[in-house]
């Protein structure tokens, strides 16, 4: 019986550690902190160390860690800057302060990255030959597999299609969490309003709110529709907190997406797992 592994998933607000049983990759444990991403590089060292030492795995462990861009996977430095979060990592080592605090081996691989692969070992994509997948949050994640293994698929670039522009800007200046938010507050919605509410609002017949949303989610469509269609996908996974309001946001997105035969697109199975069994597979598996 092989022995669960230990992994940790950071993102701009929580680290989550978990032990992931790779029979059948099943979550069986959890621990959640806080973090604050504005922090002293220490603070946030400490935190993300007291999720993992919440595990108690043994050392000499292979841990496997999912990190948000911009992080240098293979080395395990922070590469942070410019992106509203983790400003006091940027330069370090965070694979060797974890090998000393935590006495493991630590693998890293993006959080889109993650989320795909654990939603192609077991969730929305198991053995799917070719699958891409998007997340939608505060920004906009991707990811890309060919049988089960992270491949970069030329366009986007490295495969991280918030580096794509759409209508000659970036594209997270018109999809993604702030991005949504002005455009609303600047047709005279709700400033306090996140994008849940937004959704809401859409929902209850607030035409602003809808004009908002169905924008974003049209030039989503269009620049992620290409994308896909040129990568030849199977399935297309869609996960993320926003992925909640998919329901109302999907009909803009496929029209953006008209033209680019779009696959089967579906949301994530597991999407608060995902990330976490992802994490595992790597760690799981030797290295290249």
């Amino acid at each position: 019986m092989a022995s669960p592994i230990p992994v940790l998933e950071v993102g701009g607000t929580h680290v989550t550690g978990a032990l992931v049983d790779p029979d059948g990759w099943r979550v069986t444990q959890t621990t959640r902190y806080g973090l604050d991403a504005d922090a002293t590089a220490d603070a946030i060292l400490e935190r993300i160390w007291r999720a993992g030492n919440a595990l108690r795995a043994p050392a000499g462990t292979t841990w496997g860690v999912a990190m948000p861009d911009p992080f240098d996977y293979r080395t395990g430095v922070a590469l942070f800057e410019g992106v509203g979060k983790f400003a006091a990592l940027r330069g370090v080592d965070v694979g060797d302060a974890l090998e000393r605090r935590l006495r493991g081996t630590f693998r890293f691989l993006n959080d889109a990255d993650a989320f795909l692969l654990g939603e192609w070992a077991a969730g929305a994509a198991v053995g799917v030959a070719r699958c891409a997948g998007i997340t939608l949050g505060t920004g906009v994640g991707s990811a890309w597999l060919v049988d089960g293994l992270v491949v970069d698929p030329g366009s986007p670039p490295g495969g991280r299609i918030h580096r794509m522009d759409v209508a000659g800007r970036p594209l997270e200046d018109v999809v993604s969490r702030r991005a949504i938010r002005r455009a609303y507050c600047e047709v005279g919605g709700n400033p306090d309003f996140d994008v849940r509410e937004i959704a809401e609002a859409a929902r209850q017949g607030d035409a602003r709110a809808r004009r908002v949303l169905d924008a974003a989610m049209t030039a989503l469509g269009r620049v992620v529709g290409r994308c896909v269609n040129a990568f030849r996908a199977d399935v297309l996974v869609v996960g993320g907190s926003m992925s909640a309001s998919w329901d109302l946001l999907g009909p803009a997105f496929r029209v953006g997406a008209l033209g680019s035969a779009l696959p089967r697109v579906v949301l994530a199975a597991e999407p608060e797992a995902a990330p976490l069994v992802g994490a595992a597979l790597l760690a799981s598996r030797s290295p290249a």
